[in-house]
Order: structure tokens, then C-alpha cells, then sequence
């Protein structure tokens, strides 16, 4: 009914509740209603497995921000759970907004945990199919974009789906060549000042030395938290991945040279820095369970990185030499297969039209990010002294942005 009309006339916000009523698979609630912008929930009915509907169904969720169907729309692919804030691109072009939930995360997961469907074939299925549900309602040009493994999903994406979007933003995303990618260990060896990977190394030395002095205190917080950590098997074993983890959290997250303690400080400064910078919940049984998805797809097909070990080899006694930082589910079966991301870098290297990286220069997944962007109107963006969360457009000199304005605008002309 409501097709034939979308091209003889212009429809005003107050007509899209409609619209939404007639799409197929999609179920929603109004929760934001004024004369500029609605915000819609929605659940868009999902295959299991694209490639045979005989695998059944779960319901994916997304928010929509609607402001006019004629507006650009901009697909927030995340990698993770659903983020209810509009990306930073939706107030510069003031257009419409569609952030979805990943597949197995939050509440957009099938009612058994399958685990050979949660694959990147299947994350993009899944993208596909809401793009072209809501093509059906708006006219503009669409844009992908996402942060971190949210951003993986969107190179990802336009791999597979190529005329689905005009435009990629991908934001501090990795692109891993093995499961264990060595260019982290490289980048952590040059990273910063030689003054601040030492004061680095000689805190996770110290941190090591005072261990039975310091592991009491930390039982005492962890316990405190709430923090159990049967996946792991021993609280030992998560303060050993801790201080291995140290140096990957220290860059990624932007912290300061000036704050790491030296020796002479005690034990009660080293193990709040330890806290702050990375802290005992990332490997807690309820962190390990919110993110097995995530370490699922790392193990079995994105790649991810290993802790170096080789300084600290009479220093551990519950972790073993090098270990992968990616914690997978007990009950998945894992078929290692990186051959997607080669075929993925080899495509993006051939070029790629219209697709934008934006990276921080301090942040450790830098090292594993695409080498440059080649192809028309493409173009990597690297922000000195930027991290992991801060490497944002807003955040760019004057003149970056503005060039990366420009790139924006000639995608969607």
C-alpha cells in the first residue's frame, strides 16, 4: 500500500511509524516522539543460518533514530552489544541513524548457543537483510560505519554486500594476519619513548616480584567485586594474564608515562594502577561469559593477539609461554580458519572506493590496522597521540576534519 506512494510525495517523520508497520520480520516501539526526530526499538526475525531457514530463527534488536526519509542513513554495525548513542556522524550530516546489535550479543541470540552460525558470513546475512528491509523506506544513500570490532564488521560488511552502503567508516579496526598477529609485539617495542617501555616493563617486573605480598590485596578487592574466576581456575592465573596484559591496555586506553609507580612506591600504588589500567573484572567469569562471543570469532576466524612472554618466563607459574588473549567458550568447538582475512586484505589492496579509517597513533590495535586505504576517494586517517578511545573525528586537527569532511561529502553526491 504504502510503496506506491513513497514517490509522490515527501514523507514528513509523523508518516514513518506506518512504513515501519508494513516491513516484514520487524516488530517495534515508539520510545522517542517530537517534531525533528523519532527514536524507534526494534526486532528484525533472523535466520539462524541464511543458507538454510530449516535452522530456525532468533530476533536481532536495533535502534532507529529517524529524522526524514529522503536524509542519508547511517548502519552502526557493532561488533559487541547494542549502543544506544549515535555515532558522531549523525549530528554533522543530521541524517537518520539504524545501530544494530551483533548476532549472539545482548539479547539478539538464538535460544541455544550454536556456535558454528556466529561466523562473519552469517554477521553480515544479518546486516544485509536489515538494509535491504529499510531501503524500502528511505531514499538517501546509506553509510556504514562501527568502532573497533564493530569496525572490522564494517570492512567486513563491504566485503561481502559491496552495493549495500556508498560509504565505510571504519573506526580503530583491526584486520588480523594470523591468529596471534606478531605486529603487536613490534608496535609495543617501538610505541612512545624508550623511557616509558622501560618504566613499563620494570612496573610489570615489580608487579612480579611483590606477588605474594600483593596477591592478598587483590583477593581481598576481587572478592569484594564480587569477582569469581572458575573459567581461569585460580585467581593466580588472572593476576599472571593481568600483568601480561598490561602493556596492550597501557597504550590502547591513552594512559599517562608520568602515572606508572616505580619501585620504591608501595603495594598498595601498584595494585590500584594495575586497577585502573586494566583491573581483575576483564577476567571474571561474568566478562569471560559477556564476551565469549567475541573471543568465539577471534579463536575461530578474526585473529587476535598473544601475550610475549619471553621477559618474564620464571615469573609465571599458571600461564603458559605466550598465550592467546582470546578466552573462548569451554563448550565451542573451534575450526581455526584465517583465510578470510587474507582474501579481505588482498581485496582491499587491489582498492577499494569510498572507504575511510580513522586510527589513534598510540593505540596498540593500530599495529594490526590496514597498512593504507587504495581506491577512489579513500583514505586512512591516523590521529597523533590518539588511543583506542579517543581516535574520533571530533577529535582530529582542524584540517583533517575538514579534509575528511570533504571525503564524506563527495560519497554522497
Amino acid at each position: 500500500m504504502f510503496c506506491g506512494l513513497l514517490f509522490t510525495y515527501n514523507i514528513h517523520s509523523q508518516d514513518i511509524k506506518g512504513l515501519i508497520f508494513d516491513l516484514a520480520d520487524v516488530r517495534f516501539e515508539l520510545t522517542y516522539d517530537s517534531d525533528s526526530l523519532q527514536v524507534y526499538d526494534i526486532n528484525i526475525k533472523q535466520p539462524l543460518d541464511h543458507n538454510d531457514l530449516s535452522k530456525g530463527y532468533f530476533h536481532q534488536r536495533a535502534v532507529l533514530f529517524h529524522r526524514d526519509i529522503d536524509k542519508p542513513v547511517i548502519m552502526n554495525t557493532s561488533g559487541y552489544g547494542l549502543s544506544r548513542r549515535p555515532n558522531e556522524l549523525v549530528e554533522f550530516l543530521q541524517c537518520n541513524y539504524l545501530t544494530i546489535e551483533h548476532r549472539y550479543f545482548g539479547e539478539s541470540k538464538p535460544e541455544n548457543m550454536e556456535w558454528e552460525y556466529l561466523n562473519l558470513q552469517q554477521v553480515t546475512a544479518d546486516l544485509h537483510k536489515i538494509n535491504e528491509t529499510f531501503k524500502s523506506i528511505y531514499r538517501g544513500k546509506w553509510i556504514s560505519t562501527g568502532i573497533s570490532k564493530g569496525g572490522q564488521t564494517t570492512i567486513y560488511y563491504r566485503y561481502f554486500y559491496p552495493d549495500d552502503v556508498v560509504l565505510s567508516i571504519p573506526y580503530v579496526a583491526p584486520l588480523n594476519e594470523s591468529f596471534e598477529d606478531k605486529r603487536i609485539y613490534k608496535f609495543l617495542d617501538e610505541v612512545g619513548t624508550k623511557a616509558c617501555r622501560t618504566a613499563i616493563e620494570e612496573y610489570q617486573q615489580n608487579l612480579f616480584k611483590m606477588k605474594a605480598q600483593i596477591l592478598p590485596l587483590a583477593k581481598w578487592y576481587s572478592k569484594g567485586k564480587g569477582l569469581e574466576f572458575g573459567y581461569l581456575e585460580s585467581f593466580e592465573k588472572a593476576f599472571e594474564f593481568a600483568v601480561l596484559e598490561y602493556p596492550f591496555s597501557f597504550w590502547q586506553w591513552g594512559h599517562k608515562c608520568e602515572n606508572i609507580p616505580i619501585k620504591s612506591d608501595d603495594l598498595e600504588a601498584h595494585l590500584d594502577h594495575l586497577l585502573e589500567v586494566v583491573g581483575f573484572d576483564f577476567y571474571g567469569d561474568k566478562s569471560m561469559a559477556l564476551y565469549a562471543p567475541h573471543y568465539y570469532q577471534a579463536a575461530s576466524q578474526m585473529g587476535y593477539y598473544g601475550y610475549e612472554s619471553k621477559g618474564f618466563k620464571k615469573c609465571l607459574h599458571q600461564v603458559g609461554k605466550n598465550p592467546s588473549a582470546a578466552f573462548y567458550p569451554k563448550d565451542a568447538v573451534i575450526k581455526p580458519d584465517i583465510s578470510l582475512n587474507r582474501k579481505v586484505l588482498k581485496w582491499l589492496d587491489e582498492g577499494v572506493d569510498n572507504i575511510l579509517y580513522i586510527y589513534g597513533e598510540l593505540d596498540t590495535w593500530t599495529a594490526t590496522g590496514v597498512k593504507e586505504a587504495n581506491g577512489k576517494n579513500s583514505k586512512k586517517f591516523v590521529i597523533e597521540g590518539a588511543h583506542h578511545g579517543n581516535a574520533r573525528m571530533n577529535n582530529m586537527p582542524d584540517s583533517m576534519q575538514n579534509e575528511f569532511k570533504q571525503y564524506i561529502r563527495r560519497a554522497l553526491n
